[in-house]
């Protein structure tokens, strides 16, 4: 993908999964989201800044959540899942 789809593509995540944040379940737009995004696109905006906000465990549920699978161990920017 090229920067310009990858700069895309997380807008839209942002944009669809932004209630997560504030503690709200995802919304099915937000799973089709998790579901279809690359993660070469997604990982580098993971900044340790960013990282330092984030709870891996939580996250992990919210993917699996969706239907998406999450490796153990596996690298995403700053976090490595447990």
């Amino acid at each position: 993908l090229s920067p310009s789809q990858c700069s895309e593509e997380r807008r839209l995540g942002v944009n669809a999964c932004k209630p997560i944040v504030y503690g709200q379940p995802p919304s099915p737009a937000c799973c089709q989201r998790i579901r279809v995004s690359h993660i070469e696109c997604v990982c580098p905006a993971i900044t340790p800044k960013l990282a330092a906000f984030i709870n891996v465990n939580r996250v992990i549920r919210l993917i699996e959540g969706c239907g998406r699978r999450v490796s153990r161990h596996f690298k995403c920017g700053s976090i490595t899942t447990p």
